[in-house]
């Protein structure tokens, strides 16, 4: 299991956006698990979550990023 914010955010996704957000530049993977690390301390359903399935909290986290990402 990765112990890097990136790699952790990478491990959360899909095996689809995994790909594609592993093909890009360093900086925006950095910028996304940034930001995917903020929504799961700052969102208290996912807490709950969390304390039943944390990769699930995670995978809902990351989804999340992805979507606010599209705009």
């Amino acid at each position: 299991m990765p112990t890097d914010p990136v790699g952790r955010f990478l491990t959360a996704l899909d095996p689809e956006h995994r790909d594609a957000v592993s093909g890009r530049p360093r900086a925006e993977q950095e910028q996304l698990a940034a930001a995917w690390e903020r929504e799961l301390e700052a969102d208290f359903e996912l807490d709950s979550l969390d304390e039943l399935s944390p990769p699930a909290a995670e995978a809902e986290a990351a989804r999340r990023v992805l979507e606010r990402e599209k705009g």
